[in-house]
């Protein structure tokens, strides 16, 4: 996936093999909300002994679940300090204790997730001396205020999460060395998934005959929500039992209200005995587990989608739109694509797993095999390791 050349000149390490020096990364994010970004985080800490020739250090400006995550991992975690761009000082104080960070240690790239972290710090990581990546997670048009602000700072690599994602970093910065790293998603140990299944639903009261549709996603319009509700009122009559269970929590004040909406139109819709608010949760494993049927319909085009690979991964089939990321995961082998906004179309192909217990099957074992090939982290880590060498002139290390 890397289109950067690798370097003849090598760092020769500790035991004088030419690229064995290990690379030193510092990956900067605010660490205020929990999403995809903070958990490609996440699982860059948890497993960064797979890639032992890149050390990867983080720098947050907010404490929370990402925080605690990365210090349980064992990772070196650096606060900056809280930032708001509404308030300047805020936003010069996180500047100077990162240079002071980089004048104290050496890092060969630091890497800022999302514009935002690209228009707060990189000018300051690029006036310490380090390479300066960008790595980009939704697509960008280069419209919107806080991407122009970004756009100022031309960095010395980006990185895409997807092809979708990488087709739009000329908005963001034009003519500079990329390639595309799909988040990396860990692959679950062998665990009683059966005794998993049992428990949850004897907790929420859902029989062994009851099909249960899953969605998994941030509480944001774009997620599909409100198409999915839209189809699912169009299944009451099926004569297989089923639920669905809507996991994610409402982090900001609009996504709170969005949730209120959506529990509103669950009671227009008469819909209270089928869907099920779960709220935010870290046991998805056991939660995909669990269930039959994963459904996002996006509304908008999604950059990639990790859930998607992880209810692969649950042997689960998978039903969205045809939109975004979506289309370098889900196939026919594994899953449903549908029409954007369409919910007939959707209500359709929702029927036809609730209805057919074999065709799940034939879906889930087939998404099952899919996942597993998609998104290793060690495969990924690499990627990203000779991507930072390519621009820190580094020899690609050995595998």
């Amino acid at each position: 996936m890397s289109s950067i050349p690798v370097s003849a000149k090598s760092s020769a390490g500790s035991d004088g093999r030419p690229g064995s020096a290990t690379l030193t990364v510092l990956q900067v994010n605010s660490g205020n909300l929990y999403g995809g970004v903070e958990s490609i985080l996440a699982t860059l800490a948890r497993s960064r002994d797979l890639c032992p020739a890149m050390d990867t250090h983080f720098a947050l400006c907010h404490e929370g679940r990402l925080s605690q995550e990365l210090t349980a991992a064992g990772a070196r975690v650096h606060m900056l300090g809280e930032v708001r761009i509404s308030r300047p000082w805020t936003v010069w104080r996180a500047r100077r204790k990162l240079g002071e960070l980089l004048r104290r240690e050496h890092f060969d790239v630091v890497i800022c997730h999302m514009p935002w972290s690209l228009a707060v710090f990189g000018r300051a990581v690029l006036a310490a001396g380090p390479k300066l990546g960008f790595w980009a997670h939704s697509f960008h048009s280069g419209r919107n205020w806080l991407e122009r602000l970004a756009r100022r700072t031309r960095p010395d690599l980006a990185i895409g999460n997807s092809s979708f994602t990488e087709s739009g970093l000329d908005n963001i910065c034009a003519n500079v060395p990329r390639g595309i790293v799909y988040p990396p998603v860990a692959v679950s140990e062998p665990s009683p998934a059966g005794q998993w299944r049992r428990a949850l639903r004897d907790q929420y009261q859902v029989g062994e005959d009851t099909v249960v549709i899953i969605q998994v996603s941030r509480m944001e319009g774009c997620k599909g929500h409100a198409l999915h509700l839209e189809a699912l009122a169009q299944l009451q009559r099926l004569r297989t039992p089923w639920v669905c269970w809507m996991v994610g929590g409402a982090q900001r004040r609009e996504e709170r209200q969005y949730l209120a909406q959506l529990q509103r139109t669950v009671a227009e819709l008469g819909l209270d005995q089928r869907i099920q608010f779960l709220g935010q949760r870290s046991d998805i494993g056991q939660l995909l587990a669990s269930a039959d049927i994963f459904c996002q319909p996006n509304q908008g085009p999604d950059s990639f989608g990790m859930v998607f690979v992880e209810a692969l991964r649950a042997g689960l089939p998978v039903v969205s739109t045809a939109l975004g990321g979506a289309l370098e995961i889900v196939d026919e082998s594994c899953g449903v694509l549908v029409k954007p906004g369409d919910s007939q179309q959707l209500a359709e192909s929702l029927a036809c797993l609730i209805e057919s217990p074999e065709l799940r099957r034939r879906l889930g074992s087939a998404g099952a095999a899919r996942g597993l090939k998609l998104c290793v982290p060690s495969t990924e880590m690499k990627i990203l390791s000779d991507l930072c060498r390519g621009v820190a002139g580094q020899e690609s290390a050995e595998a």
